[in-house]
């Protein structure tokens, strides 16, 4: 069987690791997306070292990236 190679970054501001360039592995909940962590995360720390500020990486961000407590 063949493996797949796995690019795997990780953001020095706050630790979040994005695989191959879409998938974002949070430390708590389902995997996202950039646009999903740029809503919740990025858009408010706003450092130049954040890895998701790109915005043609980031994508659309819809009104279901943001936060929304139950």
């Amino acid at each position: 069987m063949l493996m797949a190679n796995t690019c795997t970054e990780t953001c020095p501001i706050c630790g979040i690791q994005i695989e191959n360039g879409e998938k974002v592995i949070f430390s708590a909940g389902p995997v996202g997306t950039r646009a999903r962590l740029w809503a919740r995360v990025c858009n408010y720390v706003k450092k130049d070292d954040c890895i998701n500020r790109d915005p043609n990486q980031v994508g659309e961000v819809t009104y279901n990236d943001y936060y929304r407590p139950l």
